[in-house]
């Protein structure tokens, strides 16, 4: 018997913070119309950097989501992941009263941690000695701490993880959250991740590794995934979450089934610390090993959500490898970049990428690609540019591809009793 036929996983909870909204529906509704999330940094001064904007999360009021005396004492990543958690959670009707807390986990992915706290506790060293360091730096900067602290706010004490694998740390904290739930080592996964990457040190160091589009007189336009004139991604900061459930665990219950998980792949490219290899294998193979896990063929793809971080070898690439894996069947797949609208959420880009998947399922709206105005011949399938599309999606794929030659892959899919 499968391992799907023997534990379904589905989603029961999704919850966001993005640079487009701050809940899972704003953030719906700014990808749909064709919002651009991307403008001047304002979270710290910018004008000693030679890239000056980002996808900044805006609006945002950390105390009275998650209590002001908690927010004191977390990064700003941690801010987002225990938000986003505490939206799906809600959404899911999962409370520590209402689930066994032994048997709900949680893994909440990130990229770089605390890198705000790190970067302003080197300027206190400086300016004023390190006897004036707060103690609470360490549980601030720490990558773990998202995931601890979500377990805290609910209450959850089985499995509790942070993968950290750079851009697809998100993914993978949801695929290895249903790998865990499989396992029958849990009932309830809160999985996602959390992002905060907008301080002095960061910023400096993706534009020293020529990584950021440098369009500072024109920021809205400067994700442009797939088109000639791409020049690099932008950052962005948020972060979310997903309910994940042993199938029966949530009918057992009446919970709502929002979507299954039927299939995810991490592979390694194992070739370069920054960049993909050329023939985009590593990505051919996540895709087609996250297609044999879900017992389905490349066919069966409605919409890919792709990783498409709008620099030149990366979009290149994808598209490459996308062609390996569906033939010529990919010239038939609606594929969009979310990033153009969000910029580049690093460790939590996987997951509010899988929620534009899940409701592309529940919905029947494929969110678009924006900025798109000038074909590249070596990227040239259907990109969905500009315009949100209505398309029947019965299966998503999302794909997040990071540093490091990290490639995971996540399948979504209709829920079918």
């Amino acid at each position: 018997m499968s391992e799907r036929r023997r534990t379904r996983v589905v989603v029961t909870g999704m919850g966001a913070v993005t640079p487009l909204g701050n809940t899972v529906s704003d953030y719906w509704d700014g990808l749909v119309c064709g919002r651009n999330g991307v403008g001047p940094i304002t979270v710290f001064d910018p004008h000693r950097m030679g890239v000056r904007f980002a996808g900044e999360v805006k609006d945002f009021d950390a105390p009275a989501r998650i209590g002001r005396k908690e927010a004191r004492r977390m990064d700003r990543y941690s801010h987002f992941a225990v938000a986003a958690a505490l939206e799906a959670a809600g959404q899911a009707g999962l409370t520590a009263a209402e689930a066994d807390g032994e048997r709900t986990g949680v893994m909440m992915g990130t990229g770089i941690g605390g890198i705000s706290t790190t970067n302003q506790g080197f300027r206190v060293m400086d300016d004023r000695g390190p006897d004036r360091l707060s103690p609470f730096v360490v549980p601030m900067l720490l990558p773990n701490m998202a995931s601890g602290q979500v377990s805290i706010h609910l209450g959850a004490r089985g499995p509790n993880l942070s993968p950290t694998s750079a851009c697809s740390s998100a993914s993978d904290a949801i695929g290895l959250a249903a790998q865990t739930i499989r396992a029958g080592d849990a009932d309830v996964m809160v999985a996602g991740g959390a992002e905060a990457p907008l301080c002095e040190i960061s910023v400096a160091g993706f534009d020293a590794a020529r990584a950021l589009s440098h369009r500072n007189d024109d920021p809205e336009h400067a994700s442009r995934p797939f088109d000639r004139e791409r020049d690099g991604f932008v950052l962005g900061e948020g972060g979310g979450a997903l309910i994940l459930e042993r199938a029966e665990h949530a009918m057992a219950r009446g919970a709502a089934i929002l979507a299954e998980l039927r299939g995810y792949a991490n592979v390694a490219d194992a070739h370069h610390i920054t960049q993909p290899t050329e023939t985009g294998d590593g990505g051919v193979r996540a895709m087609r090993l996250a297609l044999a896990q879900a017992g389905m063929a490349a066919t069966d793809i409605d919409y890919i959500n792709a990783h498409g971080t709008s620099t030149p070898i990366n979009d290149r690439v994808e598209t490459h490898a996308v062609k390996q894996v569906f033939g010529e069947a990919a010239y038939g797949v609606p594929m969009s970049s979310t990033k153009s609208m969000t910029g580049h959420l690093m460790g939590a880009a996987g997951v509010i990428e899988a929620i534009a998947c899940l409701k592309a399922v529940e919905t029947g709206v494929v969110p678009p690609t924006i900025n798109y105005r000038t074909p590249d011949p070596d990227c040239d399938l259907d990109y969905v540019v500009n315009e949100a599309r209505r398309v029947d999606v019965q299966a998503a794929m999302s794909n997040s591809f990071g540093f490091g030659g990290h490639n995971a892959v996540l399948i979504f899919s209709r829920w079918e009793p």
